[in-house]
Formats: C-alpha cells, structure tokens, sequence
C-alpha cells in the first residue's frame, strides 16, 4: 500500500468511508487510511497462498470485499463475488447496511475494473456453471453457520470448482471444539474429534438468529470432502480460544 503523501486525499477518502456507518472488513487503502472493520482476526490463520497468478476465485458471503480485494492483491486475474446480505452479528446492524457501497468504495479506490472484480447479489444457493463459470478457487469465509442447507451449498461450491487441473475450496466457519452453548458455553466444546453439528432454531449461538447450524472441526472437514474434495486439511484459528469469537476453524478442500 502506498505510503501517505497527500493529507488532502487521505481526508477525502476517510470521510467517504465514515458516510458508510457499518464495516465488517478491516480493509486498507490508499493514502494510509483503513476501514474500522474488525474482521479478519488473523489473515495469515486462512493459509490462503500467496500468489493466485493466473486463478479465477469466487469469493462468497464477499460482504465488504476484503478477500475479493486480497485475492485480486495476490495475482488472481478475476474475481467473482457474490452476496445476498441475509446474515447479521447479532447486532442491530442490518439497517446500517447498504449492500454493495462498502465494497463498490473499496473497489473504486484500490483501482480495480468491474470486469476483473465482479459482484453479484445472490444466494449460494443460485450459484451454477451455467451463470457464472467455473473457478480455480472458492473462498467461503464465515459463511457456512449462518446457512439452513450448508451441505447443499457446498455440494453447490463443489459442482463448479476446478476442472481438469483440480480446484481447490477454502473454508471458515465458528466450530464447537471449544464452545458450545448446549453444553455450558467456553470450554465445554467437543474437543476429542467427535463428529458433531448442533441446530440454533433461535439465537442460541451468540445472540444470532442468523447463526443456524455449527459444526465441530472434525465434522467440518467431512462435510467439505463430501462436498467433492478428497484432499482435506483442517486446523483451528487458536489453540485455546478465550471466547467464542475466537472459536473458529478452517478447511482447505483439493480436488
């Protein structure tokens, strides 16, 4: 990222960003300034390679876009995100959202083309080859928990990655290895590997009714290999979370 050279600019920039009252993405600009964002916690904790010369990626559940911006960063020659701004944090945020401006301000200032990064407001549930292609790379970030069908979505992520040189899928979502609300909230998760997915009909998980199903690592990661990828890894974001926001896994998925 550049380094500040014109205070004019970067005011400019930080009072568009401020009209927007709601961020999710931590995301940096040019001339120094950042979104107030909190997510992503750990960049480096999603093991996303760093260099996507050549891929095309679908980024879904894009909300702010920092992925589809840090894919575009690491070489990828197009991104295709896609949303449909049905999740909340469990807080009153939904009416200071306002669809795509957060990211179309971020895409217009980091200098990148429609064409190179689209958008799209859809479900994951819509998404088909026939529509938007296939793709090297699928990013599903925070995603899978706020969904009622998450078997049915990825066997939909599965259906349109890769070809004949593989495809690969990344994969984040809240875990109960260390958390569950049914068995006493922090430190009473399922840690010894069980394959386990509990059910939030209400907000059982964090205050969220957005938040419907939550699986353990071990679960997560068959979920993603029956998705159509033999090849899984699977870790968590920390050892020993201090709270349930830091109670989230990853997968990666290999064709």
């Amino acid at each position: 990222m550049e380094t500040v050279t014109d205070p004019g600019a970067r005011a400019a920039i930080e009072a568009r960003v401020r009209a927007l009252p709601y961020w999710y993405h931590k995301i940096a600009l040019p001339h120094g300034v950042v979104t107030p964002g909190w997510a992503p916690i750990d960049p480096a904790a999603y093991r996303l390679p760093e260099r996507l010369d050549g891929k095309r990626v679908l980024d879904v559940g894009a909300w702010d876009g920092y992925w589809t911006f840090e894919a575009l960063k690491r070489g990828a020659r197009e991104v295709v995100a896609i949303d449909d701004f049905s999740d909340d944090i469990g807080t009153a945020v939904q009416a200071e959202r306002h669809a795509w401006a957060t990211f179309d301000l971020c895409r217009e200032l980091l200098g990148f083309d429609a064409q190179r990064c689209q958008r799209h407001a859809m479900s994951v549930y819509e998404v088909a080859e026939s529509r938007l292609g296939r793709f090297d790379i699928v990013l599903c970030f925070g995603l899978l928990y706020h969904l009622r069908h998450p078997l049915l979505a990825l066997d939909k992520l599965g259906a349109l990655c890769g070809g004949e040189t593989g495809g690969e899928i990344y994969v984040e979502s809240a875990i109960l290895d260390d958390y569950s609300p049914y068995r006493g909230g922090i430190g009473h998760g399922y840690n010894g590997g069980q394959m386990v997915m509990e059910f939030y009909p209400r907000d059982d998980y964090a205050q969220n009714v957005t938040n419907w199903w939550v699986p353990t690592l071990a679960c997560l990661g068959n979920m993603v290999g029956s998705a159509g990828f033999p090849r899984v890894k699977a870790w968590k974001l920390v050892k020993d979370p201090p709270d349930v926001a830091y109670c989230r896994g990853f997968v990666r998925g290999a064709k």
